[in-house]
C-alpha cells in the first residue's frame, strides 16, 4: 500500500512540523512549555490526526481545514500518555525507548503539561480558522470532550485502573478499550466528517467504522505484547503477561484474539464499503492496523 503510506508520512510530518508552533506562541513559563513540547515531540503513529485528515481526504474536502482539530486531538491523546506513565498510575520510566516525562521534569511539571495540553486543545478548536463556523466548532468541542473525558478516554483509565487486580470478563475488556482507545479515535472520524459536511447518517457510519478500528489496534497492541520485537514496540514484551492484565489473548488465546481482530477490520471495511467517498486511504488505515509490527 506504497500511496496510503506517502500519504500517512507526509501528513504525519505535517502534523509533527505544527505541533509546537502552538506551543511555541503561548505566553507560559519556559520551564512548562519545554515539558509540553518533549511529549509531543516524542514520535509516535499520529493515527487520531491522520485519520481525521483522511476522511477530509475521503469527501475531497480541503485537508488544511482540519488541521487544528487534528493537533487537538493529538494534544489530548498525549496529555493521556503523560499522566498514564506517572508512578500513581502505570509507573512507566520508558516511553517510546525514551524517558517518560516526570523522569525527565519531575512528576508536578508532568501533571502540569498533561494539564496544559487538555485544555490547550480547546482553545485549538475555538479559535481555528475563520473557514469553520461558530456551530461547527462548538459540536467539535463537544465531540472532543465526550471522547476524552469521564464518558470516554478518562472514564476508560478509571475502569482500567479498577480491573487491574481482577479477572475481567470479555465485555469488560471490550469497555475499558472502546473508551481509553476507540473513543478519541471515533472523535477522529466524526470530527472529519463534521468538517466534510457529511450526512448525519455517514457520521454514525464512520463512528461505527472508528469503533472497529479503536478495538483491533488494541487486540493488536495485546498480540504484539507477546509476539512483537522489543526494540519495535518500545517495551518489554510480555509484560502484561508479567502484570498479570488481561488481556485478549489471556481469555481468547492468541488464535481467538487474530480471530477477533479480523472480524473487527472486516467489519470497519463492510462500513467503508456502505458510504459514497473515495475510501481507499481509509482501508490502508485497516490494514496499517491489522498489520503493524510496533
Amino acid at each position: 500500500m506504497p500511496d496510503f503510506l506517502t500519504f500517512l508520512e507526509t501528513r504525519k510530518q505535517l502534523i509533527e512540523d505544527k505541533l509546537p508552533s502552538y506551543i511555541e506562541e503561548l505566553k507560559a513559563p519556559s520551564s512548562l512549555k519545554s515539558s509540553m513540547n518533549y511529549s509531543l515531540q516524542a514520535g509516535g503513529k499520529r493515527l487520531r490526526p491522520v485519520l481525521l485528515l483522511a476522511v477530509l481526504n475521503a469527501y475531497g474536502k480541503d485537508e488544511s481545514i482540519g488541521v487544528d482539530a487534528a493537533c487537538a486531538v493529538e494534544m489530548i491523546h498525549t496529555y493521556s500518555l503523560i499522566h498514564d506513565d506517572l508512578p500513581c498510575m502505570d509507573d512507566d520510566d520508558l516511553r517510546r525507548g525514551k524517558p517518560t516525562n516526570h523522569k525527565v521534569y519531575g512528576e508536578a511539571l508532568a501533571v502540569l503539561a498533561g494539564d496544559g495540553l487538555l485544555t490547550q486543545s480547546f482553545a485549538l478548536l475555538a479559535e481555528s480558522g475563520n473557514r469553520i463556523p461558530a456551530e461547527i466548532k462548538v459540536r467539535l468541542i463537544s465531540e472532543l470532550v465526550k471522547a476524552s473525558g469521564a464518558e470516554g478516554m478518562a472514564g476508560g483509565q478509571v475502569a482500567d485502573m479498577e480491573g487491574e487486580s481482577a479477572a475481567l470478563t470479555l465485555e469488560q475488556l471490550q469497555y475499558i478499550h472502546e473508551h481509553k482507545t476507540a473513543r478519541l479515535l471515533q472523535f477522529s472520524a466524526v470530527a472529519g466528517g463534521i468538517l466534510s459536511d457529511a450526512p448525519e447518517a455517514d457520521i454514525k457510519k464512520l463512528r461505527e467504522f472508528a469503533f472497529h478500528i479503536g478495538i483491533a489496534f488494541q487486540i493488536k497492541d495485546d498480540l504484539l505484547d507477546i509476539e512483537g520485537i522489543e526494540e519495535k514496540i518500545g517495551k518489554p514484551v510480555g509484560s502484561d503477561s508479567v502484570n498479570e492484565k488481561t488481556t485478549y489473548p489471556s481469555l481468547l488465546a492468541a488464535d481467538g484474539a487474530r480471530e477477533k481482530l479480523n472480524e473487527h477490520i472486516e467489519k470497519a471495511l463492510n462500513l467503508l464499503k456502505s458510504l459514497n467517498i473515495d475510501s481507499f486511504l481509509l482501508k490502508g488505515l485497516c490494514r496499517l492496523v491489522a498489520e503493524r509490527d510496533h
